[in-house]
């Protein structure tokens, strides 16, 4: 029973701290990097989040503007100016930035650019800045 308690606590911890989504961005991070130091990458990286955070400057994420509108691009082969909402979605979902409880309602109209962009670097904001 007692490791159960244990078990609960680390959860709790984990969960409340947001480790968890800490190390799959630092992850992501390196993995798309691939540095050849990777424990000094992350070193690295953690105090640029560290700095952004006290700073306010913008927080290290391994997409770029132009890597976003190019993600965008690939899924509006059509060029209409929109993706389906769906579409939208499976991005945030490979980007890591969707979580379980959202409750995001497809509202008909396709997702644009300008909207896809700004999803983009404002979940970003919203996961580095709670670490």
């Amino acid at each position: 029973m007692e490791g159960h308690s244990r078990e609960l606590q680390a959860r709790k911890y984990l969960e409340k701290h947001r480790i968890m989504e800490l190390l799959n961005h630092l992850t992501s991070n390196l993995l798309f990097y691939q540095p050849s130091k990777p424990r000094e990458y992350l070193i690295s990286l953690l105090e640029r989040l560290r700095i952004a955070k006290i700073t306010g400057v913008a927080f290290p994420f391994f997409m770029d503007h132009t890597n976003i509108v190019s993600m965008f691009e690939m899924m509006d082969s059509a060029r209409r100016g929109s993706i389906t909402f769906v579409q939208y979605k499976g991005a945030l979902e490979n980007l890591g930035l969707s979580t379980e409880d959202e409750d995001s309602k497809d509202d008909g109209h396709g997702i644009t650019l300008d909207k896809f962009k700004h999803e983009v670097n404002k979940r970003v904001q919203d996961i580095w800045s709670a670490f």
